[in-house]
């Protein structure tokens, strides 16, 4: 395990003792080997143990899947807020936020052409919401709003391909939790806002699937503001003496419901005010 990895991992659980530090690795390794080779398992909660699991071993899971992750050689750069939108918890039937941790290998350039088997999606779904970019280091707890706004250097349009290593998507917040958030690949806009020269709860986002509208909706679909999310986010992150770093990217959660990815399909995002961005996906 990196050294990284061991004090990110030291830090969370010295207030929270694990139900077993040997169930949450088997865990992490299942998650793991299931991305990689494009499978997916049980809900955890329906496994051995699993019915014993908390939130905050969901989160110990998860950051035991980061430290395999960066064993083998990933970055993180930034993290991802999750369910955070009314329409995502009913679409998911999971009520409450989440967060994950973004790597290098998650991001590609704006206009990209991704393959599946390459990116390794197995069930994937597209979204589109707001990203930050910090311009200086911001650790919870007592993180208001305003103090992310004035945290960021700048704001841009996101399409976010979420992903469940979890059959057909049946989770409940342990599992997605402990599956980095549903983590899968992100692209980034290129023109960048100063979220204090707009009022990013009433914007409008519009994605498209294949040129034809499928998703749309206002910055405040997100707990009533983007950056009231990244301020939730802050905090629970401080709890478990992690903070957001200076350059990191913030993605801050749907603003519309999940859209199903096949393999030629397009998808594009334009929020009003911050430009668009898009994917597509290989035949």
């Amino acid at each position: 395990m990196t050294s990284a990895a061991s004090n990110i991992l030291r830090c969370t659980t010295e207030d929270n003792p694990p139900l077993s530090s040997q169930v949450h690795q088997t865990f992490a390794k299942a998650l793991y080997q299931a991305m990689k080779q494009r499978q997916t398992l049980a809900p955890l909660i329906t496994q051995p143990f699993g019915e014993q699991l908390t939130l905050d071993d969901a989160y110990q899971i998860s950051l035991a899947t980061l430290a395999l992750k960066l064993d083998d050689g990933e970055q993180v750069v930034g993290k991802k807020i999750g369910v955070t939108s009314a329409a995502v918890q009913q679409m998911l039937n999971v009520h409450q936020p989440d967060f994950g941790f973004l790597t290098d290998t998650m991001q590609y350039p704006n206009q990209s052409c991704i393959s599946l088997a390459d990116a390794n999606l197995i069930q994937p779904r597209a979204e589109g919401e707001i990203a930050f970019c910090l311009a200086e280091d911001l650790s919870g707890p007592g993180i208001t709003a305003m103090d992310v706004l004035d945290a960021t250097q700048w704001v841009a349009p996101c399409v976010e391909v979420v992903d469940s290593r979890i059959d057909d998507w049946q989770i409940s917040i342990i599992d997605t939790v402990a599956d980095n958030a549903s983590c899968g690949v992100f692209v980034l806009g290129e023109q960048r806002v100063d979220p204090r020269s707009i009022d990013l709860a009433q914007v409008r986002m519009t994605m498209c699937q294949n040129d034809l509208p499928v998703a749309e909706g206002f910055g405040s679909a997100v707990q009533g503001h983007p950056a009231q999310a990244v301020a939730w986010l802050a905090n629970t992150l401080g709890r478990y003496g992690i903070p957001f770093k200076k350059g990191e990217i913030i993605l801050s959660g749907a603003l519309a419901p999940l859209v199903d990815v096949h393999a030629g399909d397009r998808f594009s995002v334009e929020i009003s005010g911050l430009g668009n961005c898009s994917l597509s996906f290989c035949p």
